[in-house]
């Protein structure tokens, strides 16, 4: 009878997330925030909300509304849709409404796993990537793709897993695809330790103190034109202060962060930040958020305009979702997150 009556609970919660969404359909199915002054003012940076497992939709909205705010650059958040109710799901995978808004963007912040667009829809992705335009990569976005239900699209050699391409755009464009969890997921956490050999780079300006819950991944390969910005030391358990785990986990310590310059097959030039952190809880640490803002300015070409600290302050509230499955919030629409 408890279990018959948990499953009236849940579906009676489905329904009542279904029927809000329903009844409020009338916004635009992504979410933008209007640069004011500063240093972004004129750019336009659009922002790639889309897994299943980090809550990218939560950190990719509070992320956005720092730039915009705090910066000036106007920022466009996208989200996977469900297309029935009009509500955020980070569950479909196929469906991203708005992504010819890339044709004017200057900038892509991505925090995507497993989508698989429709192919005129992948087109404004690959459109972007062939025109040169930087990319800053969080945490899934290195398995960004995976075509299961397309397999003789023309963009489906940039899945993970992709043969033709080996490693497809993670390994091709960021520089690593999906291995493994390196850490113990979910009970080793992550220190962000700085090549002292890249103290000097732009991006690392002020940043400090980098920790977040979420695990190193292995990386088994970078091309010889990455730099390692930060490196990854597991931790024996999931608080800042954990111990360093002993043994072959931390020697040697795996990237977590790095740059390239990724010349891609129309000849131009794609700046690229990764960071295999990201997930939303992660964002809470001030050393994270500071070296993803920096990214953004080195990606545009704007590092002489990093400021000496950037103020990454969060705008409004930021309570994040721990990470894990099916644990995002129902009935959410993208109007829900405007700026009051």
């Amino acid at each position: 009878m408890r279990k018959i009556m948990k499953k009236i609970v849940l579906i009676a919660s489905l329904c009542s997330a279904a029927w809000l969404c329903g009844n409020s359909r009338a916004g635009q199915p992504w979410v933008v925030y209007k640069g004011g002054t500063g240093p972004g003012e004129g750019k336009r940076i659009v922002l790639l909300a889309g897994d299943e497992e980090y809550r990218s939709e939560e950190a990719l909205p509070m992320l956005a509304k720092i730039l915009a705010v705090r910066h000036g650059f106007q920022c466009t958040v996208l989200f996977s849709i469900d297309p029935e109710t009009g509500c955020i799901d980070p569950n479909n995978q196929t469906n991203v409404p708005g992504m010819k808004l890339l044709r004017t963007a200057d900038l892509i912040v991505m925090g995507w796993r497993f989508r698989e667009l429709p192919d005129k829809d992948m087109k404004e992705f690959v459109d972007y990537l062939l025109a040169g335009k930087p990319i800053v990569a969080l945490r899934t976005s290195t398995h960004a793709f995976a075509y299961r239900r397309n397999p003789n699209s023309p963009y489906a050699r940039f899945d993970f897993r992709s043969k033709s391409w080996p490693g497809g755009f993670g390994r091709q464009v960021l520089g690593e695809t999906w291995v493994s969890h390196h850490g113990a997921h979910g009970r080793e956490s992550t220190r962000g330790v700085i090549n002292p050999k890249m103290r000097d780079c732009p991006i690392l300006k002020c940043v400090k103190d980098i920790w977040g819950p979420s695990d190193v991944y292995t990386v088994t390969r970078l091309p010889e034109d990455a730099k390692v910005l930060v490196y990854g030391q597991v931790l024996a358990g999931m608080n800042p202060d954990s111990p360093p785990v002993q043994g072959p986990k931390n020697d040697p310590m795996m990237p977590v962060a790095w740059i390239r310059e990724y010349k891609n097959e129309a000849g131009k030039t794609n700046r690229v930040f990764t960071t295999t952190m990201g997930a939303a809880v992660d964002f809470l640490n001030e050393g994270l958020r500071r070296l993803t803002v920096n990214a953004c300015y080195w990606g545009l070409g704007m590092e002489d305009r990093i400021p000496e600290c950037s103020d990454v302050r969060f705008v409004g509230e930021y309570e994040p979702s721990y990470f894990g499955f099916n644990k995002y919030k129902r009935g959410v629409r993208p109007s829900d997150l405007a700026l009051k």
